[in-house]
C-alpha cells in the first residue's frame, strides 16, 4: 500500500470529475467565449460575494495577480513570514509586481491586529508605503490553521483604516469554510480580494480563482494575458473546477476527522504533533530527512519541512487504511 501524504496536491480526479471534463461545452476563453469558464467564474463570485472572478491556472498566479493589481512597483506588502507569496512564489511578487514583501510573526500562522498596527511605518521618503496586508487562511506553515472570524473583520478593518488594501490568500479557504461553519461569502467579506485552489483540498487537477471588484478583475485578466495565463480551450479544466465546487467541498469535514486520527494515533504512540484544525498534521521526529526517507521505503510518502518536523496531510485519496497503515509504519520505525 501506498499512503501519499505528501499534499492535497497529489490527488486524482474522480471517474465523476473526468466524465465532467469530457462533456464540457468548449470555447477560446482567450477570445472570452468558453461558456464552461465563464459559468465557473460566474459560480467562484458567487460563492464568494465578489462581483467577479478569474479562473487562472494556479494559485501562485493568483496571489500575485492580487498583488500587481493592488500595489505600484516600490510599494511594500505585509504578510506573516510563513505566508506562501513568501516562502514558495518564487519572489514572483519582487519579479514582476516590483514590490517589497515585509514578513511579521504570529503564533501558529496567525497575524495579530496589534502586530500589523506597529508594522505600519508613517509616511516618510525612507520608507517603502505599506499599501497591502496578505492573509493566509487556512495558515499551512501555522499547521492548517483557521483565523477567527472576528480576527479577519478585525484585521481589514485596521488595514482600510490605514490605507491598505487586502487580499485573501484562500488557498484551503474551503477547509477552514467547513470547520468554522462561516460561509466563504461572509469569510472573505471585507477582503478587497481573495484566491482560493481547486488543484489542493477540492480534487481538481488544476487552477484556481481570483475574485474581487469588476475592475480589478478586468486589470488582473490582462495581466493574465501578460503572464502567459490566457488559455483557450480551459472549458475542459475549468469542468473540473466546477465540478470540484459543487461537489467536493462538505466532505473535507472527512479529511479533517482523518487529521485527528492520525494526530492522535501518533500522540499515542509517542510523537509530539499538533492538534489540527483542518487536514494538516505536523509531527516532530528525531530527523526529518531521514524518516521522510525511511517512510518513503516503506510506503508512506510525507515531507520533511524542518530539520526535525514532517507535514502529512489528509486528502480524498487517502482513508482510513491509509491512516492505519501509516501509524504501523511509526510504530515500527520508532522501534
Amino acid at each position: 500500500m501506498i499512503a501519499d501524504f505528501r499534499s492535497d496536491t497529489v490527488t486524482q480526479p474522480t471517474a465523476a470529475m473526468k466524465a465532467a471534463m469530457v462533456d464540457a461545452p468548449l470555447g477560446d476563453d482567450v477570445l472570452g467565449d468558453d461558456p464552461t469558464v465563464q459559468a465557473l467564474e460566474a459560480a467562484c463570485a458567487r460563492v464568494s460575494g465578489k462581483e467577479a472572478a478569474l479562473f487562472t491556472p494556479s494559485g501562485t498566479m493568483a496571489n500575485l495577480l492580487a498583488i500587481r493589481v493592488a500595489t505600484n512597483p516600490g510599494d511594500e506588502v505585509l504578510m506573516h513570514e510563513g505566508a506562501h507569496p513568501y516562502n514558495y512564489e518564487a519572489a514572483g511578487a519582487a519579479m514582476f509586481a516590483g514590490v517589497q514583501i515585509r514578513t511579521l510573526s504570529g503564533a501558529n500562522g496567525v497575524l495579530e491586529p496589534e502586530t500589523v498596527a506597529r508594522a505600519i511605518r508613517p509616511e516618510d521618503d525612507h520608507f517603502a508605503p505599506a499599501t497591502l496586508l496578505c492573509i493566509e487562511d487556512t495558515a499551512n506553515r501555522g499547521g492548517g490553521t483557521v483565523y477567527p472570524l472576528e480576527q479577519l473583520d478585525a484585521l481589514n478593518a485596521l488595514a482600510h483604516e490605514r490605507g491598505l488594501r487586502t487580499h485573501l490568500d484562500g488557498a484551503r479557504v474551503f477547509n477552514a469554510v467547513v470547520q468554522s461553519g462561516v460561509p466563504l461569502a461572509r469569510r472573505a467579506r471585507d477582503f478587497d480580494s481573495l484566491s482560493f485552489c481547486f488543484s489542493k483540498g477540492l480534487g481538481a487537477p488544476v487552477g484556481s480563482a481570483l475574485c474581487g471588484s469588476a475592475a480589478d478583475i478586468a486589470v488582473a485578466r490582462r495581466m493574465r494575458k501578460a503572464l502567459g495565463g490566457g488559455m483557450r480551450q480551459s472549458g475542459m479544466l475549468a469542468a473540473a473546477a466546477l465540478h470540484a465546487l459543487e461537489h467536493h467541498v462538505d466532505r473535507l469535514a472527512d479529511d479533517h476527522e482523518l487529521a485527528q486520527r492520525l494526530a492522535s494515533g501518533l500522540q499515542s504512540l509517542g510523537f509530539a504533533c499538533n492538534s489540527p484544525a483542518t487536514n494538516m498534521v505536523y509531527a516532530t521526529v528525531p530527523d526529518g530527512p531521514l524518516w521522510q526517507d525511511q517512510l518513503d521505503e516503506h510506503g508512506v510518502r510525507c515531507f520533511a519541512v524542518s530539520p526535525t518536523e514532517l507535514r502529512l496531510v489528509l486528502h480524498l485519496d487517502v482513508g482510513e487504511a491509509h491512516v492505519d497503515h501509516a501509524l504501523t509504519v511509526f510504530e515500527q520505525l520508532k522501534g
